[in-house]
């Protein structure tokens, strides 16, 4: 799993919103710094596109299930444009019988592959294992590099052997921002 970095390197990266979050959420209870993200995956070389997918539940917003409490929603949509990324958005699906189903993961894969043309690397912001043959695809039928940054205790295993390089979020205390407790109203 070595990479090969130097700032020559065009860099596209992934973000998989509800992965990390998730992850964030039930490791440490915390939430993601995305700054220090894109800072750390980027380094020295070029970022050229900075791409987040965001559910929104039920056509109103993140829910506590999808990113934030729904009062956060803006200010983290903001939050994330000031540094550069953009977001795709798309609303959760309510099935009859109230199955929901919401989930970006042919629409990531499918924006990696377009826009590997014009990248050396490309980041995938996400601990789950579905992305496999993305990564083997852009790896070996397009000759790209590619790397993966997620929490280590929940990263799928091949997908972490698979990749040039896994960024282990859960490595630097900068990834993580706590959450303060809520105090519940009686």
């Amino acid at each position: 799993m070595n990479s090969i970095r130097h700032e020559d390197q065009r860099v596209g990266i992934f973000i998989d919103i509800q992965n990390l979050y998730h992850s964030a959420k039930n490791l440490y209870q915390a939430r993601v710094n995305f700054h220090e993200l894109i800072r750390e995956v980027t380094g020295d070389r070029k970022l050229i596109r900075a791409v987040a997918y965001v559910v929104k539940s039920e056509g109103v917003g993140p829910s506590d299930e999808a990113i934030s409490p729904s009062g956060r929603e803006a200010s983290f949509f903001e939050a994330l444009e000031r540094e550069g990324v953009e977001l795709r958005l798309k609303d959760i699906q309510i099935f009859p019988g109230g199955v929901k189903k919401a989930d970006w993961d042919v629409g990531m894969a499918v924006d990696a592959i377009r826009m590997a043309s014009f990248l050396d690397v490309v980041v995938l912001a996400t601990g789950d294992g579905d992305f496999l043959p993305l990564v083997d695809y852009l790896k070996w039928g397009m000759g790209r590099q590619v790397e993966v940054a997620s929490f280590s205790r929940s990263t799928s295993a091949k997908l972490k052997e698979s990749a040039d390089y896994f960024y282990d979020l859960g490595e630097s205390p900068k990834m993580i921002l706590k959450v303060k407790p809520t105090r519940k109203l009686r």
